[in-house]
């Protein structure tokens, strides 16, 4: 411990110079490398042997991830180098690769200033390589690039030089492509990856042993001498000259930024407050003299300590006793104890300082996402995530009495890992968990019961599904039931450059805030008169006020809003989550008296005119998509189309590469259960696959009503779905 302890000194030192800090994160496709990699720059650190560096995975700390050989949430470390006579700081972040925990890079990625995107030589560009790398360029996360297991383009596929370096020069295209796609437009020429640059390395994590275009002129090795080194087995040779982790760490200093670089073009993005304020110069500036402002962009649970927010630091000071403001909640909280992350263990330090990532305990309801300051300011952009849950299970406690306890548990699970939904339904102790897949579940499901130690009984799963109209209704009278207060509503779809902006993050969600808001609404494609009138926006749904002189109404908008979150959380079809439905408020008569316009009266007024629209434009449902790369030796490729038809797949592409094919098809979540299974009868265990979400479509004309039919008995109503004259009744 006292090692543990001297290091954390040496760090506290290390924060005060920005220039030596970088706030890196390691991002892959699963399978790829990235632990393996991380654990040669822990081992550099002097926190694990070299030895065990590539076997230990230090970053896997969880039971899970040990047994499963995956990394499944993100872990931070806070390593101390000392390079070319200067010492540095490199706040790391391991990140998982599986498309089930994507949520958790996401996260990390607010964090940093810089990735290394680590891609498999063999196996090249992949779907999740496509989709870190997208998410990184979002957050303008400078790229650098390793690829790893080049010793298996020497070993196994036995390629000559010429042959590896077209292999090679084919994976940079691959990369450098998607950078120029997605990087933003002042970075894309500055941030492509070149091999004369510098800005990525070749190598193999597990063997310890990388290159650079600097570290090859610096060992006078050539591409010929890898490949005889690597084929006669020599790779301790390669270690000796060129070993990883002296590579790594040059190309991650010389070629990512530090943070009071980064900041003066990543806040503009992320925060959309006045940047000539005192906080917006401080930000822009790194300033640690500044007032305090950071983003929570994970939440730990602790049994000892509570929940615990791990912060990424943009200007000022955290130090215990510090009074902090809570941008969602409108109030102070006080901050009872500081650390910093070194793997799995958080050990507590004095003080964090701007541009660094700190632990901070005593914070209460705290969620990913929320804004931290030293007093009132304009929140940060919201974390968005890429994917949707498309899976659910219901889950309920075998004992009635863990039942408080099953509750406190999935909101603990909740609250660290955000892409989880949970919908808890008091009446029956019956809950719904929604996730990204059958695995995300099969995690939270290990959690419960041998984490919390909550035994519990859970339904196969099943899919989410959403709702969503075809058309445009004309305008609905809403009568409250004792038929004192009339509202009229008219519904209509979401204009289709608005759903792209809500599913690429860039339309806000809740109570538009001020000018900035109403302008994103207007950049994403929506009418100058309709932005300014928007009420509330909820889960890609928008309530507009078009009414004019409405006596009243502004008393009672808090229960028109509920009434539109309310429908548009269960929709009439049934009662599946409603998207891309605008609602607009055209009129209203309401009595004078408060006594008659309570909740009971509202509520209902709101809902069923609006159900009615819905139900009289046309409602259909949308089925979630998986996008599906399947890797298989030609002679079974056609075995693999055969079973994708047979479950609506689509097929999108097949390329053919020496004895390999690689397709790829579009493929319903509903026909995917049990699917590796199949495949691998179909195909004699040959073929290796990768999913990644690839949105909503609608569902088929024919299946509407036999699933409509399921869902709604599964949910215990009626097999019909009620008519246009029960909401008007």
């Amino acid at each position: 411990m006292a090692r543990k302890e001297y290091v954390v000194e040496e760090i506290q030192k290390l924060m005060e110079n920005k220039e030596y800090i970088r706030n890196i994160a390691i991002v892959a496709h699963v399978d790829h490398g990235k632990t393996t990699m991380t654990d040669s720059l822990v081992a550099r650190a002097g926190l694990l042997s070299k030895e065990l560096a590539g076997q230990q995975r230090m970053m896997d700390f969880d039971v899970q991830e040990q047994a499963r050989g995956i990394t499944i949430k993100s872990a931070d470390i806070s390593l101390g180098f000392t390079f070319e006579g200067h010492d540095y700081l490199i706040n790391l972040i391991d990140t998982p690769g599986h498309v089930d925990f994507g949520g958790h890079v996401t996260r990390a990625l607010r964090a940093v200033d810089g990735i290394v995107l680590v891609v498999d030589a063999v196996e090249g560009v992949m779907p999740q390589t496509e989709t870190v790398l997208r998410q990184a360029m979002k957050e303008k996360a400078k790229p650098t690039v390793f690829v790893n297991k080049v010793d298996r383009l020497i070993k196994e596929l036995k390629l000559n030089p010429e042959q590896m370096q077209q292999r090679l020069v084919k994976l940079i295209m691959g990369v450098n492509k998607l950078i120029r796609q997605y990087a933003p437009k002042d970075k894309k020429d500055e941030w492509l990856i070149d091999v004369n640059k510098g800005n990525i390395a070749f190598g193999s994590a597990y063997l310890k042993w990388a290159l650079s275009v600097e570290s090859m002129k610096r060992s006078n090795i050539s591409f010929k001498d890898i490949i005889n080194l690597c084929a006669s087995g020599q790779d301790n040779v390669l270690v000796d000259k060129s070993p990883i982790d002296e590579v790594l760490l040059q190309m991650v200093i010389k070629h990512l930024p530090s943070p009071d670089v980064a900041q003066k073009y990543r806040i503009p993005v992320l925060w959309h407050g006045d940047l000539e304020s005192e906080e917006g110069k401080a930000m822009l500036n790194c300033d640690s003299n500044g007032p305090t402002v950071g983003v929570i962009f994970g939440v730990v649970s602790d049994k000892h300590a509570g929940e615990v927010a791990v912060v990424r630091l943009f200007s000022g000071k955290l130090r215990k006793g510090d009074e902090l403001w809570l941008a969602s909640k409108f109030a102070k909280e006080k901050v009872q104890q500081v650390g910093i992350y070194m793997g799995k263990d958080r050990v507590p330090c004095d003080e964090v300082t701007a541009g660094n990532i700190a632990g901070v305990v005593g914070l209460r309801d705290i969620y990913i996402g929320e804004t931290i300051s030293s007093k009132e300011i304009e929140p940060f952009e919201q974390i968005k995530h890429y994917s949707e849950p498309v899976v659910t299970k219901s889950i309920e406690a075998k004992d009635s009495k863990d039942l408080a306890k099953l509750i406190a548990a999935l909101r603990d699970i909740s609250k660290e890992d955000p892409t989880i939904k949970i919908e808890i339904n008091q009446e029956t102790g019956e809950h719904l968990i929604s996730g990204m897949g059958e695995l995300h579940l099969e995690i939270v499901q290990y959690k419960i019961e041998k984490e919390k130690g909550i035994p519990i009984v859970t339904s196969p799963p099943i899919v989410v599904y959403r709702e969503t109209i075809l058309g445009k209704s004309d305008v609905i009278e809403g009568k409250s039931p004792n038929k004192h207060t009339k509202l009229y509503f008219s519904v209509e779809r979401v204009p289709e450059p608005v759903m792209k902006a809500f599913d690429e993050g860039k339309m806000p969600e809740g109570k538009p805030r001020g000018k900035t808001a109403i302008n994103q609404m207007i950049e994403a494609g929506l009418p100058r008169e309709d932005a300014k009138r928007v009420v509330y926006v909820h889960n890609k749904n928008i309530l507009i006020d078009d009414s004019h002189g409405v006596q009243y109404l502004n008393e009672i908008m808090e229960l028109v809003i509920q009434g539109f979150t309310e429908a548009m959380d269960r929709g009439p079809l049934a009662g599946e989550k409603v998207v891309g439905v605008l609602v607009r408020l055209t009129d209203g008569i309401i009595h004078e008296d408060p006594v008659h316009r309570g909740p009971a009266q509202i509520l209902p007024a709101t809902r069923r005119p609006i159900y009615a629209g819905m139900l009289k434009t046309g409602v259909i449902l949308q089925e979630p998509k998986m996008k599906i790369l399947i890797q298989v030796p030609h002679e079974y490729s056609g075995a693999v189309i055969t079973l994708i038809q047979g479950k609506r797949g689509q097929l999108l592409d097949m390329q053919q590469e020496e004895e390999l094919s690689t397709i790829t098809v579009k493929m319903p979540v509903a026909e995917m259960f049990g699917f590796s299974n199949e495949l691998r009868g179909a195909t004699q265990g040959r073929a290796v696959w990768y999913q990644e979400y690839a949105g909503y479509e609608p569902l088929p004309k024919s299946m509407l009503d036999k699933v409509v039919r399921q869902i709604r008995e599964r949910k215990g109503e009626k097999p019909e779905p009620p008519s246009v004259s029960y909401y008007l009744s």
